[in-house]
Order: structure tokens, then sequence, then C-alpha cells
């Protein structure tokens, strides 16, 4: 019964990536292709969103849904591990024509295809986690 609040959210998340139109492989193509401000929209409305949610939960110091507070790590970051880690992921953004966000959307809607996607996305985060402490953070 606990889980139906994360079934409920994830509905809505579906909701909102059909409607927005973001599970769209032409959306993702115009914004590749600088044809559209479409996507470029919604991701400049999502980032500003959670700028304002992160500088609500640092004010008010809020805590998660199970009592702990939130810690934001605010230490300087190097800009080549961004830039490494944003390429890989536009990258595979844009050969596979799909955000890694709404993927079990697009499995939900039935493009069975997106199965080697997701597979493929669940086996790198698995990489990922076994070679973290390896990696430069």
């Amino acid at each position: 019964m606990k889980a139906i609040k994360y079934i409920v959210a994830g509905v809505l998340f579906g909701i909102i990536m059909t409607k927005s139109e973001v599970i769209s492989w032409y959306r993702i193509q115009e914004m590749f292709r600088f044809q559209a401000f479409h996507m470029y929209g919604i991701i400049a409305s999502a980032v500003l969103l959670m700028m304002i949610a992160t500088w609500l939960i640092k004010k008010y110091h809020l805590k998660s849904v199970y009592g702990q507070p939130i810690i934001f790590n605010d230490k300087k970051r190097s800009i080549p591990r961004y830039l490494i880690g944003g390429t890989f992921f536009g990258l595979g953004w844009a050969m596979t024509g799909a955000c890694p966000g709404p993927l079990y959307v697009l499995l939900g809607h039935g493009f069975v295809a997106i199965g080697l996607v997701l597979f493929s996305a669940l086996i790198g985060t698995y990489v990922y986690g076994l070679l973290r402490d390896r990696l430069p953070h």
C-alpha cells in the first residue's frame, strides 16, 4: 500500500511526458537540429523550477519525506567532469532519440525497441556503480 504514492507519481510523470511531447522522437530531433524551441523551453522550465525548489529547501531547511535533513554538497566541482559526463549523456540521447527520463513512458506506450535502450542504460548504471570508487569525482 505504501507503493501507491510512487505509482501515482509515475503515472502523473508519464502523462506529463506524453502531453508535453517530450517522448516524441521528432521533438528531440528538432532540438538537436536547432529547428524548434519546444524542448529547450521545457528544459529551461525544469531548470528554473529546480532552482526555485533548491532555494526554498535551503532557505527553510526542509526535510525529506523520511524526516532527514536535505544536504547539498556545495564544494567546487571540476569543469572537465561536467563536460565529459554531459558529452556522454548528450551522445546517448542523440543516438537513441530518447531522453533518459521518459524511457519507461516510451516502453509503456508500446515502443518495444526502447527496451534495448533501457537495458543498456541499466547496464551502464551498474558498470558505473562497479567503477565509481576508481573514477575521479
